[in-house]
This record gives C-alpha cells, structure tokens and sequence, in this order.
C-alpha cells in the first residue's frame, strides 16, 4: 500500500514511522525542506502528562502516559528520564499549591531535597514539586534524527508529488496550513527563547510558577536552555514581543541569577493549531486522514495520535475495502 503524508512536523514523521513499521510504502511531502517552519521546531520536548494536567483535560494524562515508552521505541536512548521539577518564589507559594490540587503523580520536597536534586537551585526555594515519571527529549535532535532513520528505511521525502492519485490513501499532517480550511481550528501564539550560559547546569525541565505566566525552562545540550513559553490567543506570527521576551527573562533570572549573564542565542515564534477543547483529533475528510490541533503537546501526544490515524488508513484499505 503506498501512502502520502503531508507535513513534516512531529505529526507527519511520527505517522510515517506508523505506517512503515505496518509495511506501508510512505512518501512524506513538505514544500518547505527543513524544519524551521515547523510549530514542533520551537517545542520543550517535555513528556509531561501529569504536569499538563494543570491545565489541560484527563484526556490528555491518559493520552500521554505512556509518551516516553513509544518514543524509546521509535528512537532508543532520546528520551531523558530524569522527571520535571515545580518551584515557585516564595511570595507565589500559593500558586505552586494550586498546581498541587490539580495534579497527582509528585513528591512534595524541602529545600535540601531540591538542593539534592538540583545543586544549581540549592537555597533558592524553600519548597517544589517533583514528578519522578516525566521525561523530555529534544525536539530539534529527535526531529533530524528520525527523518533520517525514515530515509534510510526507505521512506521518500519530497518537496512537491505530480499526483495524489497515485497513492492509496493520503495522511494529511500540516498543521497551522490548515487552519483557514479545518472548522473550529484555530492558531495559539507561543514565544521561545534559547540561552547559553555555562554557569548554570540543570538535570531536568523545571517549571518556574507564576500568577500570569509560568515558564518553563529546558536543559540542553551544549550549555543551552530553551525558555518557553507564552501562550496568546492570535495567529499573528511576527517577531518575539518585546514583553514577552522581558518576562521570559525576567522569569530565567528568577530561577537562577546567572542567568542574568547568559548569551541570547534565539527567539522563536509559532503558531499552534488548536481545537476548542486543545486536543487532537484524527478523522477521514473525504480522501484523506486528517490528523491535527496537537496545541501545545505535540511530543507527547504525537505517537499514540499517529498509531490512531494509520488505524484509520489500514480500516479503510483493509482487504474488501474500497480503494479512495
């Protein structure tokens, strides 16, 4: 069975890793090669289900439970299992206890604790939150990685396809493009930003509470850290705003005052593809598979979404079935 996907993004290279390990003849079509226009470029990578579910339906923690087992299967040794930790200033004590209410799976820990776990934060927070089952990987790594792993399998990546008609079944991922054809799909705004800094050293993705905006802040390789992210209800894709980037700094100078000093090595702008409740969903349009609206948990909800939509494409295309 030979399949289209279109886009990518962690969506599309997760549903040809699906759809090539069922034996499927897979060609993925970007008209933009590399990933820089891709939401899932500018990511955390954080697998993070029971944190998510601060704000986010069960759906999502059952969702993504299971995210770090399917991603060590597709790509062994990416995923870093060395759980999230939750800190708050002390004048903002009682936000880190209303992320508590709304959460399970973590560990209440005291200042030697987290001094234990992070020696970087050691007498900066009094207490904190850790969830020992999150993991995270790195977005970018994983991205190139597995496109070539598909490549050398086999899998065509294309910047343009002469006819649709030449495949049996068609799985469309593009996200964002989508968003003016795809009813009740809207964009979400969310700003990055990546520092080096060799003064600072982190295990782990914390996650630094705040009334208004809570950040988060990822270590990687190369004395990097991704600081991430805000989240804004528009689809204007310009530029960093000159706020955000101050309270994403403001926000990595309170975790750690060397951060002060750090380089600013990017900032990154994208717009999520979201649905009114902020999950996924996969369903057939006409003669395609339609797999969109990842909002903000890309990586952790991508692979079990994928298994999903190629469930799809091999129901339809079973034998005895008709051919699109």
């Amino acid at each position: 069975m030979r399949v289209l996907v279109k886009g990518a993004g962690v969506a599309g290279l997760t549903v040809a890793h699906e759809l090539h390990i069922r034996g499927a003849d897979v060609t993925v079509l970007d008209s933009r090669p590399g990933f820089g226009h891709a939401a899932s470029w500018l990511a955390g990578g954080m697998l993070a289900p029971w944190c998510e579910r601060e704000s986010a339906e069960e759906a999502v923690l059952s969702g993504g439970i299971d995210a770090a087992d399917r991603w060590d299967a597709i790509l062994p040794g990416e995923v870093h299992r060395n759980g999230t930790l939750v800190v708050a200033p002390a004048r903002d004590h009682g936000e880190l206890k209303r992320f508590a209410g709304r959460t399970t799976g973590y560990e209440w820990l005291e200042e030697e604790a987290i001094a234990a776990l992070e020696p970087a934060l050691a007498g900066r927070f009094r207490q904190g939150l850790f969830f020992p089952r999150e993991t995270h990987l790195d977005p970018r790594r994983v991205l190139s990685v597995l496109q070539e792993k598909l490549g050398r399998q086999g899998v065509a990546f294309v910047n343009e396809t002469t006819s649709e008609q030449d495949f049996d079944d068609i799985v469309d991922c593009t996200g964002g493009a989508r968003i003016a054809q795809t009813p009740d799909l809207r964009g979400v705004r969310g700003e990055m930003l990546y520092l080096r800094t060799a003064e600072v050293e982190l295990a782990r993705p914390v996650r630094l509470l705040h009334p208004r905006i809570p950040v988060y802040i990822v270590p990687r390789s190369g004395d990097l850290f991704m600081i991430g992210a805000t989240m804004i209800e528009t689809e204007f894709n310009g530029p960093i705003a000159a706020r955000s980037l101050m309270e994403l700094l403001n926000a990595a100078y309170a975790l750690h005052p060397a951060f002060a000093d750090a380089t600013v090595v990017e900032t990154g702008v994208g717009i999520r593809p979201a649905f009114p409740d902020n999950f996924p969903r996969v369903r057939r349009e006409g003669n395609a598979v339609i797999l969109n609206g990842l909002y903000r948990h890309g990586f952790l909800l991508a692979p079990a979404m994928a298994a999903e939509a190629v469930d799809l494409v091999f129901s339809r295309n079973s034998i005895g079935a008709p051919a699109p």
